[in-house]
């Protein structure tokens, strides 16, 4: 009866056992649904928070964009107001100084000189290099050049030599010109006169028949002559004005000379250069520099950068006038 009544106590316990089993695993995915629910919320919850902060954060950020764009434009708006008068005083103490820059020099155009073929290679050490077939200049070496010029215009000026001014290339004719005016020098702006240094005697009769004629006709001496005779008097008088008009100041032959153009002023260069006379010139890549010296190498074409030079050497020039006249005072 023992053993019976052991044997169903097991069974119950078993049955029981299994029911609370099944009870268990019923209940356990049960409790695990809810689980999987709360994560899928989670993540929607995560993704919408950071959502609007990243759109609060572009808010942020745009506001002060506008605001340093306009603050920079305000600021450059001033700054360049502020500017404009330095840089226009700069260019004024640049322009009112007897010397140039390179950077004053390259917005010229002197750094260019003629093409490849048609060099001559004893320029070579005053050039920098070439270019779509074309002769870069070294602008260093003609800044140096210039000073060493005006250093030497200046000192022979102010020793008394006799200075003449020699251009006659249609760019630079007109400013020398009125440089020599304004410091009352001979020039020659037309063509260079045949033996005005080596056969100065004949050129001296010319000059001294261009102002006797113009003396008489101030005086009314040629009224005396008849009226095709007067014509043929005012032609000749204007012919003479047009050749040698500059140099009709004149006394003795020039000491030194100054050619904007030594290629083309070949003549006036082998004249000065056989009597030992101061050559001071602009060189360019096609020309000679052995019959010049005071070489400034730079392109000899360019309308800005001859105005340059003019204006650097008629300064040097005042320059010496004005302290031999301290001198002799």
């Amino acid at each position: 009866m023992a053993t019976k009544a052991k044997k169903e106590v097991a069974a119950t316990t078993k049955k029981d056992a299994k029911k609370v089993i099944k009870k268990v695993e019923v209940k356990e995915p049960k409790a695990k649904a809810p689980k999987k629910e709360a994560v899928k919320k989670e993540p929607k919850t995560v993704k919408a928070v950071p959502v609007k902060e990243v759109s609060k954060k572009v808010v942020v950020k745009k506001t002060p964009k506008v605001v340093e764009k306009a603050e920079v434009a305000t600021s450059l708006e001033v700054s360049s107001e502020a500017e404009t008068p330095k840089a226009e005083k700069v260019v004024k103490k640049e322009v009112s100084k007897s010397a140039t820059t390179v950077e004053e020099l390259f917005e010229a155009g002197a750094h260019f000189g003629h093409v490849v073929k048609k060099w001559n290679p004893k320029m070579k050490k005053y050039l920098w290099g070439a270019m779509n077939g074309i002769h870069i200049f070294d602008l260093e070496q003609t800044v140096s050049g210039l000073n060493e010029a005006t250093k030497a215009l200046t000192e022979l000026a102010g020793s008394g030599k006799r200075v003449v001014l020699v251009g006659t290339k249609r760019q630079v004719r007109q400013m020398v010109e009125e440089e020599a005016k304004r410091l009352n020098i001979p020039y020659i702006t037309q063509r260079w006169i045949g033996g005005l240094i080596t056969n100065w005697k004949q050129v001296k009769q010319t000059i001294d028949r261009l102002n006797s004629q113009k003396l008489k006709r101030e005086t009314g001496q040629l009224k005396k002559y008849t009226k095709k005779e007067q014509v043929l008097f005012d032609k000749e008088i204007a012919r003479l004005e047009r050749i040698i008009g500059g140099i009709s100041a004149l006394k003795e032959a020039p000491e030194v000379v100054v050619v904007f153009d030594t290629h083309k002023e070949k003549l006036a260069v082998k004249e000065a250069s056989s009597r030992n006379i101061t050559v001071v010139g602009i060189v360019d890549s096609n020309a000679n520099p052995d019959l010049v010296d005071y070489i400034v190498p730079m392109n000899d074409d360019s309308a800005k950068g001859l105005e340059i030079v003019v204006r650097v050497f008629g300064h040097a020039i005042e320059n010496g006038l004005k302290s031999r006249k301290e001198v002799s005072k």
